[in-house]
């Protein structure tokens, strides 16, 4: 009778045991979850009172804090409903990613191997004129998750990238991973298996692949790099994460808000349909009555967001870009300056809005960062040729030898030899066709745009 006790006991003791631990480590995340929040909210109020002074100083509704307990004391008086909803929101994207790892009881980092071979798909059924010749595609993703070993998963892309014939961009760091790479159908496809079946990554899904017409030929060559951020806000992302992002829209969510915008007049005194693309992106495409920052680079928008903070207080915000990733931490620091009333963001970006409504509010086309630099889904042309006015919106780079800037110069100005992106540079490359400098080193930006504010100072 003991020994019968006994076993019993011994067959109902680990799952008791794995119960009690589960609830333990549940509820230690939710303590982290909230510590790690209300952290992160604090920091982003932190702020130099002096270039030379080290002692740290806080700004927050208007008052500055010097020391932790103030600040601390005031986020928690003040500030307590808005860290419950971050912290909710981070533990709802925390589960989500998490739900297969969790159920493994493993670690995704721990289970993969150290040779990236090992998470490469056989190809050994196809030849190679399979892989490198026929129809193409384009891919465009990304997946926010922890990457213990960055400069493994690198090698691991550029190796499967090559195996397949793939062209395009990867970037990798501790946050996650975003790419854009293009090669046959059959390659691409390949490409998302190996992807799916890697154990850091199968919180990814079909979906997240947003597909177009293309193919290697998009992309000059590979290039595969460990970076801190994998789309460059210039923000530390301990110190704004993305964990704090918009709240979601689907595309039918996100359509039925532009909608109502559009046709309610009284909201565009209360919402913000903000771009935070480049403005040679919103140039030749963008969604109707929306706020198109002139901004260059991505890394400008957190100096725009604290150039115009009363553009944004108590605004309710519908945040969009390419394919959803700069939303993620362009919300995250909007959200952080605590001067909105909501910040929506719409899921899947541009991209997946125009596969369900390629007639809907956004309207011309899609800028993409490869070699056809535009895809359509409409015929709408919303730009003019930089010279004579006419609609036009096909880029292409300046033609002079020490100038990357895109300019948009219709077929007629072109047969006249208006190839450049301004006067001032349609000059320097006339003189420089008569004796030319080799070896020059290109630029990334001209003479002319010093004629244009960095940070622009916006009004509705």
């Amino acid at each position: 009778k003991h020994n019968k006790c006994k076993e019993s006991k011994e067959v109902q003791l680990p799952s008791q045991i794995l119960t009690f631990s589960n609830l333990i480590h549940e509820q230690c995340n939710i303590f982290f979850c909230d510590f790690q929040t209300f952290a992160t909210f604090v920091a982003s109020k932190r702020v130099s009172s002096s270039p030379t002074d080290t002692s740290p100083v806080w700004q927050c509704c208007d008052e500055t804090f010097s020391d932790p307990s103030s600040v601390h004391k005031h986020v928690s008086n003040l500030h307590a409903e808005e860290i419950e909803q971050l912290t909710t929101a981070a533990l709802d994207q925390m589960l989500s990613q998490s739900k297969e790892a969790f159920q493994k009881q493993e670690d995704p980092n721990e289970s993969q191997s150290d040779d990236p071979a090992s998470w490469i798909p056989s190809t050994s059924h196809l030849s190679e004129e399979e892989l490198s010749k026929g129809p193409g595609e384009v891919l465009l993703y990304y997946s926010y998750c922890q990457i213990r070993d960055p400069k493994l998963i690198c090698s691991w892309q550029s190796e499967l990238c090559s195996r397949l014939h793939l062209t395009g961009k990867v970037r990798v760091a501790t946050e996650g991973i975003n790419g854009t790479v293009g090669g046959t159908k059959t390659a691409t496809k390949l490409y998302i298996k190996a992807m799916l079946s890697h154990p850091i990554f199968k919180i990814m899904q079909v979906e997240d692949f947003k597909t177009s017409e293309g193919g290697a030929e998009c992309f000059s060559e590979l290039k595969v790099g460990v970076y801190k951020e994998i789309v460059p806000m210039g923000v530390d992302p301990d110190t704004i994460s993305y964990r704090l992002a918009g709240t979601h829209l689907e595309p039918e969510q996100f359509h039925k808000e532009v909608q109502s915008l559009l046709e309610d007049a009284s909201s565009k005194n209360d919402t913000i349909l903000l771009d935070c693309r480049n403005f040679y992106e919103s140039k030749i495409g963008q969604f109707k009555n929306c706020l198109a920052p002139d901004i260059r680079k991505f890394s400008y928008f957190p100096d725009y967001v604290e150039k115009n903070l009363d553009l944004f207080r108590n605004k309710k915000v519908l945040m969009y870009c390419t394919g959803g990733i700069r939303c993620e931490r362009g919300s995250a620091y909007l959200r952080s300056k605590n001067v909105c009333k909501e910040v929506y963001q719409l899921k899947g970006g541009i991209h997946k809005y125009l596969e369900q409504f390629p007639e809907g509010f956004y309207r011309g086309k899609l800028f993409v960062f490869d070699d056809r630099y535009a895809i359509s889904f409409n015929k709408d042309i919303i730009s003019d040729c930089r010279y004579c006015g006419a609609p036009w919106d096909q880029y292409q780079l300046c033609s002079t030898d020490f100038c990357c800037q895109l300019v948009l110069s219709c077929s007629s100005c072109r047969q006249k030899g208006l190839t450049a992106c301004c006067p001032l540079c349609q000059a320097k490359e006339q003189r420089s066709s008569s004796s030319p400098s080799p070896g020059r080193p290109h630029r990334e930006e001209c003479e002319c745009t010093d004629s244009r504010p960095r940070i622009p100072n916006d009004t509705l």
